[in-house]
């Protein structure tokens, strides 16, 4: 097929474009800087709050990535929302075959947070104007560059006492990003249009106790102290001066951690076969790109 990744200079696309290639299938990267962007594929210049932007990214095209998200603005849920509408016209009037597009785990029936229920709603744009969407929802991505991780291995570098509010209890299946990308190549090539999967790594754990694993690996202990009434609120305010993840962005990710996040259907394993990463390897990889990148 022939592919748009959208938000392919990000955390997953960048990944992703050379996967796709290598599996045989010409890739555009769309970037809002394509004079920057080193990666695989033809480069073309798009941004999903441009609409006028979106109809020559998208000729030609017979799938689309959909890999953007706005979650360091405080509108967010509309910016979001106008993206995925305007990307999902775009689509359609270019003749795009399905959008695949990778969002966030969660019952839809538990009190969702923010964050995950923009999730939801992008969704179900891409597929308001008709074109089939298959949708990837995932926990936290274990990977070098990937805010979750960002957040968590800098707590665990930075902190050798742990300030536990309720949220570090919550269970959430993390999965390596390498895992991630082969299950995004793989489901463009399944047969029927519109699927939904839940993808994870093959452990859940609640976030303290992944927390305690990574300390493990980087030979530190954590040391967790009980603070039931820490507000999310507060938590983000506190996270923000120990790791160099913005207030809005903490925010938004540690409500977001009061819902559990875990795979109820794994019928993805049956139709894209392979042993997922388990936790601590995909820690050690991103700990070992990290070192390669020479970031500090």
């Amino acid at each position: 097929m022939t592919v748009l990744v959208a938000g392919a200079s990000g955390f997953v696309g960048r990944r992703l474009c050379p996967a796709l290639e290598a599996a045989g299938h010409p890739v555009r990267a769309m970037t809002r800087r394509p004079g920057d962007y080193p990666g695989a594929g033809e480069t073309v210049g798009g941004d999903v709050g441009d609409p006028g932007s979106l109809d020559a990214a998208l000729a030609g095209r017979t799938a689309a990535y959909y890999l953007v998200h706005s979650l360091d603005h405080a509108d967010f849920t509309d910016r979001d929302a106008r993206a995925a509408s305007a990307f999902a016209t775009a689509a359609a009037a270019a003749g795009v075959g399905r959008i695949v597009y990778l969002g966030g785990l969660g019952e839809d029936d538990d009190d969702l947070s923010a964050h995950l229920r923009s999730r939801r709603a992008v969704e179900h744009l891409l597929g308001a104007t008709g074109v089939p969407v298959t949708t990837l929802r995932a926990g936290i991505i274990v990977g070098h560059g990937g805010i979750s991780w960002e957040m968590t291995r800098q707590l665990v570098g930075h902190l050798p006492v742990m300030i536990c509010p309720r949220w570090v209890r919550t269970r959430t299946q993390p999965i390596a990003i390498a895992d991630v990308v082969r299950y995004l190549v793989g489901v463009l090539d399944l047969p029927g249009l519109g699927h939904r999967f839940d993808i994870g790594g093959p452990e859940v754990l609640a976030y303290l106790d992944m927390m305690r694993r990574v300390a493990a690996l980087r030979g530190r202990t954590l040391r967790a102290l009980p603070v039931p009434l820490l507000t999310p609120r507060l938590s983000s305010r506190w996270l923000s001066l120990v790791t160099d993840v913005d207030v809005r962005t903490d925010r938004s990710l540690i409500d977001s951690m009061g819902n559990e996040v875990v795979v109820r259907d794994d019928t993805i394993r049956e139709l894209v076969p392979f042993d997922p990463m388990g936790h601590d390897d995909a820690v050690r990889v991103a700990l070992a790109e990290r070192a390669r990148a020479g970031a500090a």
